[in-house]
């Protein structure tokens, strides 16, 4: 499923290759945000890998936050089915109108903590 792969990523990812920003630390820019309930994703790198997409980045908000590897097909399928509580079937979303921005200029607490524990 290829639902998450927009034009716009698919572009921006050919200037950020895997590896093109290790050890950045909070100079890393950021290229794309998705996020479901108050789980985020803040990719910083992928390139195509067969039929799927692999990027790079910092998940916030799931059991530990950490860098990691995401699939791109998986992340396309991950769905929370909140109908009894009248709210639906939420899908991890692509933040709109995001503009790739370095890590440390993200106004987000959480991430900003996560960063600081990687500082010399």
């Amino acid at each position: 499923m290829r639902r998450l792969l927009t034009p716009q990523l698919e572009e921006v990812l050919k200037d950020y290759p895997l590896y093109s920003q290790d050890d950045k630390g909070k100079e890393a820019v950021c290229v794309a945000i998705f996020a479901i309930g108050s789980a985020r994703w803040f990719i910083l790198e992928g390139e195509p890998e067969e039929d799927d997409t692999i990027l790079f980045g910092i998940v916030i908000g799931l059991m530990e936050d950490e860098y990691g590897y995401i699939s791109l097909n998986e992340l396309s399928e991950v769905e929370l089915d909140l109908t009894a509580q009248g709210f639906g079937k939420l899908q991890v979303r692509q933040q709109s109108n995001f503009q790739p921005t370095p890590l440390k200029l993200l106004r987000d607490n959480r991430l900003q903590r996560f960063l600081e524990r990687f500082e010399e």
